[in-house]
């Protein structure tokens, strides 16, 4: 490699256009090894997923063992294999981004290292197998951030220099990009979450991330959307105060979930004795389970088929407040414990029950879904306190591109209403403990 790189470089001519292939070469590396362990995670993740659904179904009263023995699994997984693959993993990749961090306290090898990747995977599927009610995107970021991170740590010595964290930056990207089919969402996450310089230093680069693993999921998949296409009517301006009510309450729900998020982290890292933690694992499994085992639809997992029961009418029965109140608080209390696993994918769906519920309070359409995808981006926002890759996020779910406006207007109302509960997002708190 050396050899071939030192040859290269005494092209005269060609050496601007070598040294930029060079650059180049490492995000198409990371991008396609990104794309395919993205979408190998993925169909696991639905399997797992599929599986919880198949003992729900004929084997309810199991979750009560299988539930608290899978989020001990989990936590033990990442505890002593990778501690810093627990939760969600984009606060760790800020961290690991972040220039105010102390490398000696935290290295970046603990934020996104090759074992977080091993612990992410493994510690996430078991815990969703479990019934644990975490989503995959958060961890997909953490993962792609360790994929880019490997990458350029096994760069050869004489390679043109090139720099880590623009590089994790371009890999959460690219990681969320290939987690929902949603390349301009990766990007606007990476702008708005994780990078703190001059977007014209990265402008580049993100766009060689996003654009090839994208590609890469799309030759893998195929072309696909990841909620699909639901009804909408966008209306006229009696739209407009709808949408501002569904997003303010979505958003104050919101930071309410992810304030009570942070407070029982904070409680349960106060527990130092393992076996007290132990304890208290199986207990916080035992309280899921019983919110998994009396509610007639799905209180586990991601929630993608609780989404897509209210986006198409498929079965709105177990659509009520009780699901709502037990997804709400069965998120928090699985991420709490330490397990590997998300809340994008838990808060959009606790976004769309509610705004099912509100909708059946006011008696609107049951068929235009705007106010329910509204609500999804106003419960995500109070949550992450990033009102545009919530807005975009939903909108390339849905190929909903006539609504964006109100898309957009939803995200900044829930966003200044989200501060009503708490002024700061969950992220960047969480973000804190790694710093």
């Amino acid at each position: 490699m050396e050899f071939l790189i030192g040859n290269l470089r005494k092209l005269p001519y060609e050496k601007k256009f070598i040294e930029n292939l060079l650059r180049w070469l490492p995000y198409l590396i990371g991008s396609i090894l990104t794309a395919v362990i993205v979408v190998s995670y993925s169909k696991l993740f639905d399997y797992s997923s599929s599986l919880s659904h198949y003992i729900k179904d004929n084997f309810p009263w199991l979750f009560f063992i299988i539930t608290p023995v899978g989020l001990l699994a989990g936590w033990l997984i990442v505890h002593f294999l990778a501690p810093g693959a627990g939760g969600s993993g984009i606060p760790q990749l800020m961290a690991a981004v972040n220039a105010q961090r102390d490398p000696k306290r935290t290295s970046t090898g603990f934020l996104v290292g090759g074992r977080v990747l091993f612990a992410k995977i493994v510690g996430s599927l078991i815990a969703l197998l479990g019934g644990g009610v975490i989503g995959r995107e958060g961890p997909t970021i953490q993962i792609s951030g360790s994929v880019y991170y490997v990458t350029h740590k096994f760069l050869p010595k004489d390679w043109p220099k090139m720099d880590r964290e623009r590089m994790l930056i371009a890999g959460g990207a690219a990681g969320l990009a290939a987690a929902f089919n949603t390349p301009l969402g990766g990007i606007v996450f990476a702008i708005e979450e994780l990078s703190r310089s001059n977007l014209n230093a990265i402008k580049s680069t993100l766009l060689y991330a996003v654009i090839f693993s994208g590609m890469t999921v799309q030759w893998i998949l195929g072309p696909y959307l990841y909620l699909g296409y639901p009804h909408l009517d966008v209306g006229g301006f009696s739209m407009i105060g709808y949408v501002i009510l569904f997003s303010a309450v979505a958003g104050i729900a919101g930071a309410a979930n992810g304030k009570l998020i942070f407070w029982l982290v904070s409680f349960v890292k106060k527990i130092k004795k393992i076996s007290i933690r132990i304890l208290y694992i199986l207990g916080s499994g035992l309280v899921v389970a019983t919110l998994i085992y009396f509610n007639e639809n799905s209180a586990f997992g991601p929630g993608k088929d609780v989404m897509n029961d209210i986006l198409f009418d498929k079965s709105t029965e177990g659509i009520n407040i009780f699901l709502f109140i037990s997804r709400f608080f069965a998120t928090i209390i699985s991420y709490a414990t330490g397990v590997a696993g998300g809340i994008f994918a838990p808060s959009l769906s606790s976004g769309s029950i509610l705004g099912k519920l509100m909708m059946d309070l006011f008696n609107l359409d049951p068929q235009n879904k705007v106010l329910i995808l509204v609500a999804m981006i106003g419960f995500l926002t109070g949550v992450t306190r990033t009102p545009f890759t919530s807005s975009i996020l939903v909108l390339e779910m849905t190929d909903s591109h006539s609504a964006i406006f109100l898309f957009i207007l939803a995200g900044l109302i829930s966003s200044v209403t989200a501060r009503i509960i708490d002024k700061k997002p969950l992220y960047r708190k969480l973000e804190m403990g790694f710093l």
